[in-house]
């Protein structure tokens, strides 16, 4: 199979502006009998969702939430990154371009990545304009933040809920485009299969949530923006909803996932407490700005309140490893970081899991109501989750699972292999690499959205406006349904002895243990006999109560986590294949003499894309190799 990633010729920085000057156009007549179909309604799914209906494009928009207010993106915290050089520090559309290959360990593609940075700027213009509550400085300009893998501020926010409030601002463009007919929209709908036609997307089978009633519809084209797969670890800070399914049915489609193994592990997160754990909270990167990371330098003291201390017996390991960056280093070089002292017996609090996340040092230099200003939800979270005042004590914090930056293969157009079928946000690989730098997650979202997807998914739609809508009773409809009913059947038919959170969990810690945040060729090979044996328990133990045909989380559950073990199976065949380290993907057979990433350009210089062949089958590899012509390929350095 040869992939075309359909990159336009000419110079980085003309690209995107020349392929949209010589885009196919669909007229507005054509428009309006054209039929489009977005799964999700996050930041990618809501704002393409609007602008493609208020482009005059029939739209119906899926989510499995009662609402899209209720998407995971409302849970980001931080901010939006974007080159608008507001604190005239340096910054430019460049140099966000550089920092993100660079944060990304050079595994990304430069042409999307550069027209991430170039489209940056009008995201903000368009939020402001929505009436997003941007903070702003005395004067009334917006404010910027640091944020890691960055020396420059260029990070927008809303103190710490700016998800949530581009989320409304991208909700209240639906919502006018459902008042006005535009946009029809499902609520409590779950996207079970991708319905194709003579090698097209052509529609979708979804099963309403609340009666369990299998509905079809037809698109013209489908668009998947359903978020990533953190949770095939079981823990993540992810909403516990989030999931693969809509994804990998369209990989079992013929839609190739690349990169799967690149996972990215925050290391601003509250620890683990206990078993009964059913997900991790995130605490926002934006409070490395202010906060120092440190552990005690002799092990004797971990059991200590950190405030009897001394400075002297305090190890700032980030300021002492990376002067250059300190405490902003990337999120995988600071998850690391942490991993190494917890290693070497230094981590903290009862379970002896976790560094310290110190604001003393900025409380007396700009003082508490400034710090309350910047951070004081986040603050009122973690004390109401850990009972623990971080006004007056250091927060304990500890690496997991974040984001995925692999997902579906995509060409510029953010087209997956399969023509028809775009996936956008985090469900595609296109934009992070290897490592995602914190704040790009709401910008390449809404960037897809509002500014990519609108133009190149007409070039595709321009060859279709002769295709009347064909009707739901064809063959192809049929087929897809009756594959949804028998696997819905199947699973209820178990009856087996285990709940489908017992299965959930072992995979988790499969996953975790053998390919979280580092990995070794061993624990990788164990992981796939482990995984296969699961996967053959689950469909011979499985308990699942109630029926199809009434609101059953259970029935929703099992089938998510039966994606989660096919994909748990991919994820570490990438693994064990990328025979190197870089970004969030730490083999621990490619270390340099330091401890960091070793990355090897000479035979990994690709995006690893995945055939489906069958399950319980090895997958199908497919390269997509990599050229960097504008940035020199070398070791990261944040020293």
């Amino acid at each position: 199979m040869q992939l075309d990633s359909k990159i336009p010729k000419g110079d980085l920085a003309d690209k995107w502006t020349n392929y949209k000057s010589k885009v196919k156009l669909v007229s507005p007549a054509n428009k309006r009998r054209i039929e489009v179909i977005v799964i999700g309604s996050g930041l990618a799914g809501a704002s393409a969702a609007a602008s493609m209906a208020e482009m005059g494009y029939k739209v119906k928009c899926f989510c499995f939430q009662d609402s899209p207010r209720r998407a995971h993106s409302i849970a980001a915290q931080g901010g939006i990154n974007a080159a608008k050089n507001y604190q005239n520090d340096g910054d430019s559309v460049f140099r966000l371009f550089y920092d993100t290959i660079k944060g990304g360990d050079f595994r990304s593609r430069e042409a999307n990545v550069h027209r991430l940075a170039e489209v940056s700027a009008s995201i903000i213009d368009q939020c402001v304009a929505q009436g997003v509550p941007f903070a702003r400085e005395y004067g009334g300009l917006l404010a910027n933040r640091s944020f890691g893998g960055v020396q420059v501020s260029r990070t927008f926010y809303a103190s710490g809920q700016t998800g949530q409030q581009l989320l409304l601002g991208a909700y209240s463009a639906l919502s006018r485009q459902i008042g006005k007919g535009q946009v029809e929209m499902f609520n409590r709908h779950e996207m079970l299969d991708v319905v194709m036609i003579d090698g097209k997307a052509r529609g979708i089978i979804s099963r309403e949530l609340i009666t369990g009633k299998i509905d079809r519809h037809f698109g013209h084209a489908v668009v998947l923006a359903s978020g990533g797969y953190g949770n095939v670890f079981f823990l993540s800070t992810n909403a516990m909803g989030s999931n693969v399914t809509a994804a990998w049915k369209a990989h079992k489609r013929g839609a190739l996932m690349a990169n799967p193994c690149f996972t990215q592990i925050h290391p601003t997160c509250i620890p683990v407490a206990g078993e009964h754990q059913s997900k991790l909270t995130l605490m926002s990167e934006s409070l490395r700005n202010d906060g120092r990371v440190w552990v005690p330098k002799k092990k004797e003291d971990c059991n200590k309140d950190p405030r009897q201390i001394k400075e002297e017996d305090r190890d700032y390991y980030l300021e002492r490893i990376y002067p250059a960056f300190g405490n902003l280093v990337p999120r995988d070089v600071a998850s690391r970081a942490a991993k190494y002292m917890v290693d070497e017996g230094r981590g903290v609090g009862k379970t002896g899991v976790a560094v310290y996340l110190d604001f003393s040092d900025a409380i007396k230099r700009l003082g508490k109501h400034v710090i309350e200003e910047r951070y004081s939800n986040l603050f009122e979270m973690y004390q109401r989750i850990t009972d623990e005042n971080p006004y007056e004590q250091p927060m304990r914090i500890y690496p997991a699972v974040h984001y995925t930056m692999g997902g579906l293969w995509v060409d510029y157009e953010l087209s997956t292999n399969i023509p028809g079928l775009y996936a956008i946000g985090e469900a595609n690989f296109s934009d992070h690499g290897a490592n995602r730098l914190g704040a790009s997650a709401l910008m390449q979202g809404l960037a897809d959205g509002y500014f990519v997807l609108p133009y190149t998914i007409g070039n595709y739609l321009a060859n279709e406006i002769r295709v009347d809508a064909i009707p739901t009773t064809h063959v192809a409809f049929d087929e897809a349904e009756k594959k949804v009913k028998d696997r819905i059947a199947k699973l209820l038919s178990i009856q087996g002895n285990q709940t489908v959170d017992h299965f959930h969990k072992k995979l988790g810690k499969i996953m975790w243990d053998k390919c979280g945040m580092s990995r070794h060729g061993d624990g990788l090979r164990q992981a796939q006999k482990e995984i296969a044996q699961l996967r053959e328990e689950f469909w011979s133990d499985v308990y699942i109560p109630g029926t199809d045909a009434e609101f059953n989380p259970e029935l929703e559950k099992a089938g998510r986590v039966a994606d989660f073990l096919e994909l748990g199976e991919l994820m570490v065949l990438d693994a064990l294949t990328r025979e190197e380290s870089c970004g969030g993907h730490f083999r621990e057979e490619f270390r340099t003499a330091e401890g960091e990433a070793d990355r090897r350009d000479d035979l990994f210089t690709f995006v690893s894309a995945w055939n489906h062949t069958g399950v319980g089958q090895e997958a199908e590899l497919v390269k997509e190799e990599l050229e960097f012509n504008n940035v020199e390929l070398k070791v990261r350095s944040y020293k």
